[in-house]
């Protein structure tokens, strides 16, 4: 991000230890390629979003990258053994944001605060919808609509 106040751009940002090779597994590790893609597929099938299949990893497996150790990335993973969703999770992520931000809103129609947050929220579920279908990730006739968020978030909850 930009300074404030002057026209340069910070160098301060969290930085992954440098990989000469991908898919080797450290030698303090104790844990292999298959068991990593196991547990992957375990967490994937109880129903667990990607982010927080990737913190429990960091968290009980003493996984820090998976990359690191796989070679593969998460979404490839899932990808490989069909388990990957139709929406992407941070655009389904936002939606069930969007859509409760809307239920408060049915009870609450006073509360101009949560309208600016819904309307930024929404600002940025139209931009990765963009993204999205220009990238083949959706369909390209897929558009976001509030009523048909609300399904699909009922439908996968």
């Amino acid at each position: 991000m930009a300074r404030i106040y002057g026209k340069h751009y910070g160098k301060a940002k969290s930085r992954k230890p440098y990989v000469a090779e991908f898919g080797v597994i450290p030698k303090d590790a104790n844990i292999t390629k298959e068991a990593i893609e196991d547990i992957i597929v375990n967490y994937a099938k109880s129903g667990k979003s990607p982010a927080m299949i990737g913190e429990l990893l960091k968290k009980q497996h003493n996984v820090p990258y998976i990359r690191q150790y796989t070679g593969k990335r998460l979404s490839q993973i899932l990808e490989e053994k069909g388990l990957k969703s139709e929406i992407p999770a941070d655009l389904l992520d936002l939606m069930k944001k969007a859509v409760n931000m809307r239920k408060h809103l049915a009870a609450n129609k006073q509360d101009k605060h949560n309208t600016l947050r819904l309307k930024r929220t929404e600002s940025k579920i139209w931009r990765l919808v963009r993204y999205y279908t220009k990238n083949g990730y959706l369909p390209e006739d897929w558009k976001y609509n509030p009523e048909l968020a609300a399904l699909i978030i009922k439908g996968s909850a």
